[in-house]
């Protein structure tokens, strides 16, 4: 069995601290992963440690391709979580302002499996705004785990210190690896 790669972006929400719990989800499954972070994100994120357990650095910024070329495998899916909600307005929009936002653009205009975990407030996620960026990431076949059917909703203003220590990280990486073998079994060899 050959190894699948899950290209995770990460924004800065209270969750982030615990992105360890999805790498190590997905390379107990024989997953490589690698992790890109917006700005925001690398207060969060604790970068050496998430590179000593995936053996490959955050990015999080755009670099001369001489001093360091390419070298992650193709992506087989994308998890973006947590998802905050101007990350995801901006998904959207295809605004690409970041390297971790051109990344995420990139990646769902080839097509690649996505999952997004929102980690948003009641009072945000009730915006139109967000509402209306939901539905245009669901029709472009992004899957966005948020409402009573995915066991994930939005979180009373003020409460997210709290919420953020049952994100659903186990689920986000199952729900990509679901949607990866959907994929495969619509077109075979197209993984």
């Amino acid at each position: 069995m050959t190894s699948r790669h899950l290209q995770v972006v990460v924004c800065g929400a209270g969750p982030s601290t615990d992105l360890l719990q999805l790498i190590h989800v997905a390379s107990d499954r024989g997953w490589t992963v690698a992790v890109t972070a917006t700005p925001s994100a690398l207060d969060f994120i604790d970068s050496a440690a998430i590179e000593a357990e995936t053996g490959i650095p955050v990015r999080s910024r755009y670099q001369a391709s001489s001093r360091s070329p390419r070298s992650l495998p193709p992506a087989d899916a994308l998890v973006i979580a947590p998802a905050t909600y101007n990350s995801i307005n901006k998904i959207a929009l295809g605004l690409a302002d970041n390297y971790a936002m051109t990344s995420v653009a990139e990646l769902i205009g080839r097509q690649v499996p996505t999952v997004i975990v929102p980690f948003v407030n009641a009072a945000l996620a009730a915006r139109t705004p967000f509402r209306h960026a939901v539905a245009a990431l669901r029709d472009e076949r992004v899957r966005v785990l948020l409402g009573t059917e995915d066991g994930w909703e939005p979180h009373p203003a003020g409460s997210g210190n709290e919420r953020r220590k049952t994100f659903p990280w186990a689920a986000a990486f199952t729900m990509a690896a679901q949607l990866v073998q959907e994929a495969k079994s619509v077109a075979p060899g197209h993984l």
